[in-house]
């Protein structure tokens, strides 16, 4: 007896549910423009849907063999370079000091703090009318963002104090690639500027 109306009330939920819904559907909410809407683009990537449609405050003249990568909230200018396709240079604003930013990029190959002398013997290179201290390193590089530590692989950047801000350019990639376009980096910090 009971399995019979456990069936009925199956049955009967059945045809209760089977309300037929309409073919078309009208909406009378509506929503204010902002700032943040754009022009809508079929078949945007997430990168495209999603980052700031803000240009960058900067403009460069990067080399030739960098291939041109879509920016991001952190990545102003962002590049890729060399043949294993790893490579890749990129353009930020970052918070701190010169200090805390090269010893941040140090502990992502496992090396140990610079101190403020330290600091101050490094190499230094033009970067928007500022001296830039020029890092290396190399060994496992562990970037974080839940990626993999990658051996193999080698930093040259820049810090700069700039106004309010620091304002660094890092490349990272193997190291043979980083180690051949070492050159180019110092160049391409030449020829970034301010946008107008």
């Amino acid at each position: 007896m009971g399995m019979k109306r456990l069936i009925c009330a199956l049955l009967g939920l059945a045809l209760v549910s089977c309300k037929k819904t309409p073919l078309e559907v009208t909406s009378t909410e509506t929503r204010g423009i902002t700032t943040k809407d754009g022009e809508v683009k079929l078949f945007a990537s997430s990168d495209e849907r999603f980052r700031g449609s803000t240009a960058s405050p900067y403009a460069d003249e990067a080399p030739k063999d960098w291939l041109a990568r879509p920016a991001s909230q952190f990545r102003l200018l962002n590049y890729a370079f060399g043949a294993s396709g790893k490579g890749e240079v990129y353009v930020s604003v970052s918070q701190g000091t010169v200090l805390d930013n090269a010893n941040r990029w140090r502990k992502q190959f496992a090396l140990a703090d610079l101190s403020q002398a330290d600091l101050e013997k490094l190499p230094t290179v033009p970067l928007l009318g500022q001296s830039a201290r020029w890092l290396e390193a190399k060994g496992v590089y562990a970037s974080g963002m839940g990626k993999a530590p990658t051996e193999g692989f080698a930093l040259a950047g820049l810090i700069a104090q700039v106004g309010g801000d620091i304002v660094t350019i890092k490349m990272v990639g193997p190291e043979d690639e980083v180690q051949a376009q070492q050159d180019a980096l110092r160049q391409y910090a030449k020829t970034l500027r301010v946008r107008e």
